[in-house]
């Protein structure tokens, strides 16, 4: 099942509900991460240099930015998938 993730598509409304139960019972879901535009001008300008990151690349632009490694992996996986998409 291919979905963008958002509610409105398909059967989007019974896995919302069913999601809605699960925070109920102390599950939350993660806050979506606010980059700075600062932050996000050092991700674009890495990203132009290499689209993939090593472990000790990651590591460091994690420091240098104050966010964590799992958030630059992310961004890099989302931005590469945003780049296919315009490709």
């Amino acid at each position: 099942d291919e979905s963008s993730g958002y509610e409105s598509e398909s059967a989007g409304g019974e896995r919302a509900s069913a999601a809605a139960e699960g925070e109920s019972r102390g599950r939350q879901r993660r806050a979506r991460t606010a980059f700075t535009s600062e932050q996000v001008c050092r991700l674009e300008k890495t990203f132009q240099r290499q689209k993939y990151l090593g472990a000790s690349e990651r590591r460091k632009l994690a420091a240098a930015l104050q966010l964590s490694e799992i958030q630059i992996k992310t961004w890099f996986q989302n931005r590469r998938m945003k780049l296919k998409r315009q490709i």
